[in-house]
């Protein structure tokens, strides 16, 4: 698929000087709520009120949004603040009745663009229909899954598209509610630059108070701005409270927030920029060398244990070197997660290639 510059058109167009700003209620709950919010975000450097209509639910009865009586709240939030406004739809009733509603920007979340029968069906329903659609990652780590969505609607004709990165879902997560991967969402980037790619800080933390350090990072990447669930008193809100924020905080976060150039032409920052590149690259294929080895090595042991009839998943073994590595990782100022995931990956090549000797 080619992802054109068209599809970001929806973007453009807003000529903004700063990144994009989508806040609002996880669920709109109240008319009250919905406007006081919107006025208050008016005077930040909120760009689109966001507001969840329909709210799909892990487990049943839980609350499930206010349904279509919302959408002519945020209709109103369009008349009286000026700004755009956007909400999640989940199948082609949701569609029929947000543009019915004449809601700015659609949203596809992670439990639908997980299933491609129901973005097709989304997508059927959009066609003809000339308003950005935005596509949160699936909560499996999946990016052909991800794009599938996007070439879905892409296919049906929708010309204004972007990306939700919002997180995976993952069994033990510590610091976050969902895991960001960003090399999941560098990977879309790399393939697909001109698509453009949104921050959602709220479900990838799941708490307020790790929002501007996951938001900076997404800047540092190059990212095209956020989506961060914005409530007058998010202690009481219905849904998703620990990880909203009001808008005095939201306003404190985007002042906060450092923009990097997406480069320089100084002299001396390329000298020591290429420097340190040819170091990486330098390690890199050291690092390659070592894997390497490494893997030969289990070759041998795999050659091993077959000649003498020996299981090859040493389970006790494999527990101690994953601990140790990340202790060691640890003093070396690296994260636990970061070494799990590498020493877990090398671990699952060790047995496939212990598995494959004769």
């Amino acid at each position: 698929m080619e992802i054109k510059k068209e599809n970001r058109r929806w973007l453009d167009a807003m000529n903004l000087a700063h990144p994009i700003v989508i806040a609002g209620p996880c669920s709109a709950e109240t008319e009250e709520q919905v406007l006081k919010t919107a006025h208050l975000l008016k005077d930040t450097d909120t760009n689109v009120f966001r507001a969840g209509i329909w709210k799909p639910r892990t487990r049943p009865g839980g609350f499930e949004g206010v349904g279509e009586k919302g959408l002519p709240w945020l209709q109103k939030v369009k008349e009286e603040t000026g700004m755009l406004v956007t909400t999640e739809v989940g199948n082609t009733d949701h569609v029929e009745k947000a543009l019915k509603h004449d809601i700015d920007i659609l949203w596809i979340g992670a439990r639908t663009t997980v299933n491609p029968f129901a973005v097709q069906e989304i997508a059927d329903s959009l066609k003809g229909v000339d308003k950005p659609v935005l596509v949160k990652n699936p909560v499996n780590p999946d990016l052909p899954l991800w794009l599938g969505g996007v070439e879905r609607l892409q296919s049906a004709g929708i010309s204004q598209l972007g990306v939700i990165h919002r997180g995976f879902s993952a069994y033990n997560t510590m610091h976050y509610r969902n895991k960001p991967k960003w090399h999941i969402a560098i990977e879309l980037k790399k393939e697909f630059p001109d698509l453009p790619l949104i921050l959602d800080p709220s479900h990838i933390c799941g708490r307020r108070d790790t929002i501007l350090d996951v938001s900076q990072t997404a800047l540092d990447l190059n990212y095209d701005g956020f989506m961060i669930e914005t409530h007058i008193d998010p202690d009481n809100a219905w849904s998703d409270a620990k990880q909203q924020i009001t808008p005095a905080q939201l306003n404190q976060i985007t002042q906060d927030l450092r923009i990097r150039q997406k480069n320089s032409t100084a002299e001396e920052f390329q000298r020591k920029l290429n420097m340190h590149r040819k170091e990486l690259d330098l390690i890199d294929s050291n690092i390659i060398d070592i894997l390497s080895d490494r893997m030969g090595i289990a070759k041998a042991i795999g050659k091993l244990k077959h000649d003498e009839n020996v299981a090859i998943l040493q389970s006790g073994r494999w527990a101690d070197i994953l601990n140790k590595m990340v202790e060691d990782g640890q003093s070396k100022g690296l994260s636990k997660e970061f070494i799990e995931e590498i020493f877990k990956a090398i671990h699952v090549e060790s047995i496939n290639i212990q598995h494959n000797v004769k």
